[in-house]
């Protein structure tokens, strides 16, 4: 639903209610000191949040009450899709504005990596204490990306040891910004996935690194943590759950699926049963941020008697928002669906998109609104999550 900026600006004065009043679900971008930016604010980085009385933030206990349960979760107004709505709304662009809002009105995943700098310790905390100055109360998405994946040959280090050293580091700088506050953490989307992009002796210096920096992010008191582990349309859940164990997933609370692809709600669900039944009952996070048609996929004759499944990854066509955030999911294991990947940002050139990666792409999150849809499987009589036969390259394939 699209509201006026009146409309926006009513509700967050309505809720910038007196301590113990219920926690704003929109953020009153007045309060910052900086226009469009998340610094200069005064607010302990440390406020947020409305944890459940006797419900550990942690909750690396399988058996654990989910900790996500009851949160309220940070709606950035500096992320591009807001300042977007907010000029399209003011030039009468009044249907381009109601498909932005529909990603900008929704808590997305804040990405932090090596782009962050310099630094990272204070535009963390600033990140922090803006959140709560404009949404006091609401607990901040946050994402690691902080491995490096620029290749994918027999001869790719990722950076070697060097570039393992100074990773190690950010996660120490990282984790001492966060320091007590009470936050979501998604950890290094696709570094399982695309291990075997990297030169074989240095696979397991992979594994080493992120088992590090799960050690390090499980000692934060206030923060819930989830790990890389794919996609349904990716790895065998065997082989992840291996290297979920191998990296520590028991000192955190789950795993994360779907961060960067479009499969479906219900297959990313069947996959992560089978991958927490094979880390001990673990708790997972699936990200919707558009799968609301699903993926993508056609079969590619690749010899006699032998069709290989395609995926098309990068900026399929004619793709929608999923369910949206909730930890009303249905299933005991599943704590939430979660906005972790970002609609409207670029992953390459692929499909019209714009360059460098992780340029925002206007086009692109209205295309999401456009499509938005809740399904959570595809509907019976669609084909690629259309009910229209639509030809491959219109998909982009």
């Amino acid at each position: 639903m699209w509201l006026p900026a009146a409309l926006v600006a009513l509700v967050t004065a309505l809720f910038a209610a007196p301590a113990g009043a219920a926690v704003p679900t929109l953020p009153d971008a007045s309060k910052l000191p900086i226009s469009g930016a998340m610094r200069g604010c005064s607010a302990p980085a440390s406020a947020s949040s409305y944890s459940v009385p006797g419900v550990d933030p942690r909750g690396s206990a399988p058996r654990s009450a989910n900790p996500l349960q009851g949160l309220t979760f940070f709606v950035d107004p500096t992320e591009p899709a807001w300042l977007k709505w907010r000029s399209l709304e003011s030039r009468g662009m009044n249907y381009d504005a109601s498909l932005m809002w529909k990603v900008a009105s929704q808590p997305r995943f804040r990405w932090f990596g090596r782009w962050t700098r310099p630094r990272t310790k204070t535009k963390v905390n600033n990140y922090l204490r803006c959140a709560q100055a404009v949404q006091p109360g609401s607990v901040p998405l946050m994402t690691i990306m902080r491995h490096q994946g620029r290749a994918c040959n027999s001869h790719y280090t990722g950076g070697g040891r060097g570039e393992d050293r100074r990773t190690r580091k950010w996660y120490r700088d990282f984790a001492s910004a966060v320091g007590r506050a009470r936050v979501v953490i998604a950890f290094e989307p696709d570094s399982l996935g695309t291990i075997d992009c990297l030169a074989r002796s240095r696979r397991r210096s992979r594994l080493r690194l992120l088992r590090y920096g799960v050690k390090v992010m499980s000692k934060l008191p206030g923060a819930t943590v989830y790990l890389e582990a794919g996609a349904s349309d990716w790895e065998s859940a065997r082989r992840t759950a291996w290297q979920l164990r191998s990296i520590g997933i028991r000192r955190v609370r789950g795993f994360m699926l779907n961060v960067t692809h479009y499969d479906w709600t219900s297959n990313n669900i069947r996959h992560g049963m089978k991958i927490s039944r094979l880390t001990g009952g673990k708790h997972f996070i699936v990200s919707t941020a558009f799968n609301g048609r699903g993926p993508v996929h056609y079969r590619k004759y690749s010899g006699p008697h032998r069709w290989r499944v395609i995926n098309v990854w990068c900026h399929p066509l004619l793709r929608g928002l999923g369910p949206a955030p909730t930890t009303a999911t249905g299933h005991s294991k599943v704590d939430g669906y979660m906005w972790i990947g970002r609609p409207g940002y670029s992953g390459g050139s692929c499909n019209g998109g714009p360059l460098p990666v992780g340029s925002f792409w206007p086009e692109r999150a209205m295309m999401f609104g456009k499509y938005a849809t809740s399904w959570v499987h595809p509907p019976a009589g669609t084909r690629n999550g259309h009910y229209a036969h639509l030809s491959l390259s219109a998909l982009g394939g």
